[in-house]
């Protein structure tokens, strides 16, 4: 054997040197001597301590070497038992291991705390895993319930010892013994296959704390149900009552109940309950509960061993069916008054119900609806009466469109139908799986919506283009709308405006171009204030460069404020000029009345005195003239009497400017102002030869007006007539009653006039020489429109070049506001 062999080596090296050590001491001894000799006297001190240095480390060593020897023999006497003990040992631990595996058994031991565990032995494959870890994993192979007790019986064990022993379950359904005890002081626990006998007595008493812990369920479950529940043994005895059986029964407690015997059915349901026989009673009844009688669903078992029943009170839920039914029925009468179509189906898919709204849009026979058809035969329907869209595909369009009984939310689809209507419709399914088409025509409400864009779209459009800029505030002060001339009148950055800034941040803005407190403290009151009365409000700013800008805040609903600002700097300039230009005029006006006033009376008073000399000279009594003087004479009073009549004329117009001429309203004969006008012009009319025509209608009557400012109106229109028209021609006067009015016409034949001297006929001294006579002032016909005007009437000329020239005047018959002279 090797350790034999070991053993005898050693022996023979410590023995050669110990050969060694005894030559070398030899040779020592050796050396000293025939030094001594040759000397043949006495040896030194050195010889004499060297030889006997070296005799005692000779002498150590041999001791050593003999003690070596003997401890050296002991050590290996004692392995060589070590070694026989420790193969007993391993011999008594693999008859241990062949032992535990012969039975089926796992021994699992912890040498010392914190070691891993050491197992020895195995279970059936079919029973544990094999692996060590997985084997050590409890709740992996254990039912959870005994895993959880093995994990809690070895940790007892571990930290105090204890023992125990275990019945434990696999998640497979078979039974293992565990035991747990300490052995020498350290923890084990000993796993065994049961079989046999004790196999089915495990199944047995698993089983029967099963059926316990399942039976403690039930009677608790029963114990706190608030439906009474009761055992009866085989006689029909009460062997068992739940607590609100008692409470049924009007018993303290279940005891009390049993005690008393008082049963909670009557004699009618009891005689139901034996009528109908083995093995299950359930039906609803009547019966009386703590006084109150009302519906209870009862549940009767015949059992080998009596007998069990339940009553559940139904009573609220016959109260909720009943209200159920009620508010179904409601809800059907309201939805027939909907405009809104609804059809509901159920969860077979056919139509359990529907309103009048549905049966009139899809044109629906009602015996066809009451028929409860499936949901294809009602699209089949629709179909046919065109009331689907119309679709290429059919088929694929209506199962895309069953898909809804296939989604748990709702879904929304537009059916533009073929008669023009557009419909919006809804699936909403139920959770009982039925599903809720909801029909609504919203043809109106697109159209509406087409229309607001469209006007949204034309009001932004006329907003962006307008002269003016324009800003809308909300109530909370901040900008809603503007368009691009707002920004660009106060030099607003358009990014700014677009992230809709507050009034005040515009403010702050605007005031780099115009610094006015009052102005903005007051917008900003009107935009973001608190007052309860809301003003508009206007007003104007001159900026520093010169720009005039019109505001103006005008409040709108729901709290919002219009702001408006105008650039009028252009306006106000022309404005301003006008005005200058207005003031010049009417400084004008007054100077050129002045001088008029002024030159007629200072011509008047010459003329009168030439006037009154020609006709006391033209008197005989004053002495005779010649023909020539007579002739000059002649001269003299017709000029001064023409230039009189121009004087007169300046002083009417200068007058009727000034406005202090005032009309004398009278009871006035037109067909006599005509008659005496055509009298005093009978000479001048004789004189160029011609013909003139009166047309006075007959009961012409009277009207009101100033006669003497009539007879100038009829005067200055004959003399015109006469002025412009050629010798051996034809005037007209005519004076009639139109249309509640009175009419005067004066015509001639004459050589009329070209449009642009028509529209400037009215004007002062317009006078161009066209007929046979010269032209005159030029003021007969302004005079007559002033006039005209002033009774409240209208004065019109038609003319045409070589036809002649017709003048109308219409006059109200009755006085009415005055009108203003026209200039």
């Amino acid at each position: 054997m090797r350790w034999q062999r070991g053993r005898a080596w050693g022996i023979r090296g410590r023995r050669s040197a110990f050969r060694r050590l005894l030559a070398f001491a030899a040779a020592l001894v050796a050396a000293a001597q025939p030094a001594s000799a040759q000397t043949a006297g006495p040896l030194p001190p050195e010889h004499v301590v060297l030889i006997a240095l070296l005799v005692g480390t000779v002498g150590f060593a041999l001791a050593a070497t003999i003690v070596l020897i003997r401890a050296r023999a002991r050590s290996e006497a004692e392995n060589r038992a070590l070694r026989l003990e420790l193969a007993d040992r391993k011999a008594a631990a693999d008859r241990a291991e062949a032992l535990a595996d012969a039975e089926d058994q796992r021994l699992v031991a912890w040498p010392k705390p914190g070691a891993p565990p050491v197992m020895i032995g195995r279970l059936a494959a079919r029973t544990a895993p094999q692996d060590r870890a997985a084997f050590l994993a409890f709740g992996t192979w254990l039912a959870p319930e005994s895993a959880a007790a093995l994990d809690d019986a070895v940790a007892r064990l571990r930290e105090r010892g204890e023992s125990f022993g275990l019945t434990l379950e696999t998640a497979e359904g078979l039974h293992v013994e565990a035991s747990g005890r300490t052995v020498f002081g350290r923890p084990a626990v000993r796993f065994r296959d049961l079989a046999g006998d004790r196999r089915a007595l495990a199944a047995l008493e698993a089983r029967h704390a099963r059926m316990t812990r399942e039976v403690a369920a039930l009677r608790a479950l029963f114990e706190a149900l608030p439906h009474p529940a009761w055992l009866r043994d085989t006689t029909g005895g009460l062997e068992w009552v739940n607590p609100a059986y008692a409470r049924a029964v009007d018993a303290a407690d279940p005891a009390e109940a049993l005690a008393r015997g008082l049963d909670f059915l009557d004699s009618a349901a009891r005689r139901s309950v034996a009528e109908a026989g083995p093995p299950v009673f359930a039906r609803r009844i009547q019966a009386v509960a703590a006084g109150r009688r009302g519906a209870f669903d009862l549940v009767h078992v015949a059992l080998p061993s009596g007998s069990a029943g339940l009553a559940v009170d139904m009573s609220a839920a016959e109260t909720a069916e009943s209200q159920l039914r009620r508010l179904a029925a409601f809800q059907a009468r309201t939805l027939d008054l909907l405009t809104t179509a609804v059809a509901v189906f159920g969860p077979d898919r056919r139509l359990s119900s529907s309103n009048a709204a549905f049966r009139d849009l899809f044109g629906l026979d009602a015996v066809f609806l009451s028929s409860h058809p499936e949901e294809n035969a009602v699209l089949e329907r629709m179909r046919a009466a065109r009331k689907l869209p119309e679709q290429a595909d059919f088929r694929s369009w209506r199962d895309d469109l069953l898909k809804a009984w296939e989604s748990l939310d709702a879904r929304e689809d537009l059916w533009h139908l073929p008669d023009g209507r557009t419909l919006r419709v809804i699936a909403n399914p139920h959770p009982d799986g039925g599903l809720t088409w909801v029909y609504e025509n919203v043809t109106a409400q697109l159209e509406l919506e087409s229309r607001y864009k469209s006007l949204a779209w034309v009001q932004g459009e006329t907003l962006n283009h307008l002269a003016e800029g324009v800003a809308v505030f909300g109530p909370d002060g901040r900008l809603r709308l503007h368009n691009p001339i707002f920004a660009e009148i106060w030099a607003l950055d358009a990014a700014v405006l677009k992230v809709r800034p507050h009034v005040a941040e515009i403010v702050r803005a605007c005031r780099a171009l115009h610094d006015a407190p009052e102005v903005w403290d007051g917008v900003m009151r009107r935009i973001a204030g608190f007052a309860e009365a809301r003003a508009t409000d206007a007003g104007r700013i001159e900026r520093a460069d010169g720009r005039v800008i019109d505001y103006a805040t005008v409040p709108l609903p729901e709290g919002q404020t219009l702001v408006t600002f105008v650039d009028v700097t252009a306006s106000v300039q022309v404005e301003r000029a006008l005005i200058e230009r207005n003031d010049a005029l009417e400084a004008g006006a007054r100077m050129k009345n002045a001088f008029l006033r002024h030159v007629n009376f200072e011509l008047r008073s010459p003329l009168t005195t030439i006037i009154g000399f020609a006709q006391m000279l033209a008197d005989r009594g004053v002495g005779p003239l010649t023909d020539k003087q007579s002739e000059y004479l002649g001269y003299i009073s017709t000029s001064s009497a023409a230039l009189l009549a121009i004087v007169n004329d300046i002083l009417d117009l200068a007058t009727v400017e000034a406005g202090a001429i005032v009309l004398d309203y009278a009871e006035t004969d037109p067909a006599r102002v005509v008659g005496a006008v055509t009298e005093g012009l009978a000479d001048r009319i004789r004189a160029r030869g011609l013909t003139l025509d009166l047309d006075v209608a007959e009961g012409i009557g009277r009207f009101l007006a100033d006669e003497k400012r009539l007879r100038q109106i009829v005067y200055n229109l004959v003399a015109n007539a006469i002025e412009f028209s050629e010798e051996g021609g034809r005037i007209a006067v005519a004076t009639r009653r139109r249309d509640g009015l009175v009419e005067f016409v004066v015509s001639d034949e004459g050589c009329g006039m070209p449009a642009d001297l028509v529209a400037t006929a009215f004007e002062r001294f317009e006078s161009r020489s066209l007929g046979a006579g010269r032209g005159g002032a030029g003021l007969g016909l302004s005079i007559v429109k002033s006039f005209v005007e002033l009774h409240g009437g209208t004065v019109a000329i038609a003319s045409e070049v070589g036809r002649g020239t017709t003048v109308t005047v219409r006059l109200p018959p009755a006085p009415i506001a005055t009108a203003e002279a026209a200039e």
